[in-house]
């Protein structure tokens, strides 16, 4: 019964506007905090029952039948009316208060939630908001300057000024919380879909759509940064090719192929350390890393690497076929640039098909 009557009750507040040109999420953030008011003005009307303060009974009252009829107005007139509403309202009830109650109470840091609504309200108006933004900060300073020129009407004990200054402060702080949630929580939100997505963007720039491997550009963004002269440990290229992997593609389709360079993309995945980079170089090239590795240790997990390819069958056609890749080696000097190194690489690779391919040269 309770669950079904705070769902009423939520719904009834998350009632949306009626005119389609308005926000939906203001209007209710408006009904919150005036609810909020509402609240407040009860918890307040309590100590000043128990003190017996006729004044402070009376500005209550008032404040509460004001803010009661804002909340039903919020149903009936725009959203737009019931905002600027809200603010003379506000305002008219933070003067009244530090007249009759003095400065001490704090009444005048509601301007603040008044700002901040103003600031996220809206989705341009930067001007009007700057402005608006002006007026609150000279109303507070006159405040300022008012109640130091004047005695309160009402002049309450340091336990009561103290206690309404607490109640004010949680009231400030729980009303400028929920303008903040809840006009941050989409932008938020949003905020994240747009770091995924330009995340996806990243990978999709960086990455080979066949293979799921680096593609050429992120291969030599790798290598900038890790062929530095600061570097001061071995690292080996490898550029190797596919042999005669045209012949796969005009005896078994394009499809075929693309299978085998799919299945070659995951064996050297498997098959090679972690921390070596594969990345498809173009076409049936492919390019590989071994960061770390001296050319006798990348040659000892080439040659590990060229027998597992050796040893994949496809099947097409009802036929059976395996392929063979060359390899072309390099070490890095220390000294030579990236080009050089990768020229050195490819030179060796073309030695190796003249030579008899299924090889590595080094």
């Amino acid at each position: 019964m309770n669950s079904s009557l705070l769902r009423k009750a939520l719904d009834y507040i998350n009632k949306d506007t009626s005119d389609q040109n308005e926000s939906p999420k203001l209007i209710v953030v408006i009904r919150i905090l005036v609810l909020s008011m509402l609240f407040y003005i009860i918890t307040n009307s309590i100590i000043y029952i128990s003190i017996q303060n006729n004044i402070g009974i009376g500005i209550l009252l008032i404040s509460f039948l004001v803010f009661l009829g804002l909340f039903f107005m919020s149903y009936r007139f725009r959203t737009t009316t019931v905002v600027y509403t809200l603010d003379l309202c506000m305002a008219a009830w933070i003067v009244v208060n530090i007249i009759y109650f003095g400065w001490n109470v704090g009444v005048q840091h509601f301007i603040l939630v008044l700002l901040v609504l103003c600031f996220f309200s809206g989705y341009s108006q930067y001007t009007f908001k700057a402005f608006f933004a002006a007026v609150l900060c000279c109303f507070r300073i006159y405040l300022f300057y008012l109640c130091a020129s004047k005695e309160p009407i009402v002049v309450l004990s340091t336990p009561m000024n103290n206690y309404l200054q607490i109640i004010n402060t949680i009231t400030i702080f729980w009303c400028i919380s929920i303008v903040a949630y809840v006009f941050s929580k989409d932008s938020q939100a949003l905020e994240g879909k747009l770091i995924d997505y330009n995340n996806q963007l990243q990978d999709q720039a960086n990455t080979d759509a066949l293979t799921g491997l680096y593609n050429r550009r992120k291969a030599m963004q790798y290598l900038e940064k890790l062929l530095t002269p600061s570097n001061t440990s071995f690292t080996s290229i490898c550029i190797c090719d596919i042999d005669f992997f045209k012949k796969v593609n005009d005896n078994y389709g394009h499809d075929v192929g693309d299978i085998v360079l799919q299945n070659l993309a995951d064996i050297m995945t498997i098959t090679l350390d972690k921390n070596i980079l594969v990345a498809r170089w173009g076409g049936e090239e492919f390019l590989l890393v071994f960061s770390g590795y001296n050319g006798d240790e990348a040659f000892a997990c080439l040659e590990t690497l060229r027998s597992s390819i050796k040893a994949l069958e496809f099947k097409a056609k009802e036929t059976t076929f395996s392929i063979t890749m060359t390899f072309g080696l390099a070490e890095y000097d220390f000294s030579s640039d990236i080009d050089t190194v990768l020229k050195e690489a490819d030179e060796k690779l073309y030695m190796g098909k003249e030579n008899g391919r299924d090889q590595i040269v080094f």
